[in-house]
């Protein structure tokens, strides 16, 4: 599920890219600002959508959705180790008396 998440964010990030460099910029309708033909249209000076601002506004939501997924799934990860607790060794300290003498008076001694 993740590759297939980080396969569609790299496309659309490649996809994204290419869309924006291929639009022109809106310094070339200036003249229409300034009393251009264009600027007597049913659109303004901008005109109509066209095809390329329609697929950027696509491919940055699919952006953006792919982030958040990623972002989610990374987040609820359950940590994993290669250090279990079935194979961790731990060691055990064993306990020391503390004084044999003071066990050997608690007790009592049976005479027979």
């Amino acid at each position: 599920m993740n590759t297939i998440i980080i396969t569609i964010h790299v496309i659309v990030c490649l996809a994204l890219i290419m869309i924006v460099l291929l639009q022109t910029g809106k310094g070339a309708d200036m003249g229409a600002a300034f009393g251009g033909g264009a600027s007597q249209t049913l659109f303004g000076s901008t005109g109509a959508s066209t095809f390329l601002s329609k697929a950027t506004t696509i491919a940055a939501v699919v952006f953006m959705l792919t982030c958040f997924t990623l972002a989610y799934i990374s987040s609820h990860q359950t940590p994993k180790s290669i250090m279990t607790e079935d194979s961790a060794q731990v060691e055990t300290v064993p306990e020391v008396p503390v004084s044999t003498t003071k066990k050997a008076e608690e007790q009592p001694s049976e005479t027979k």
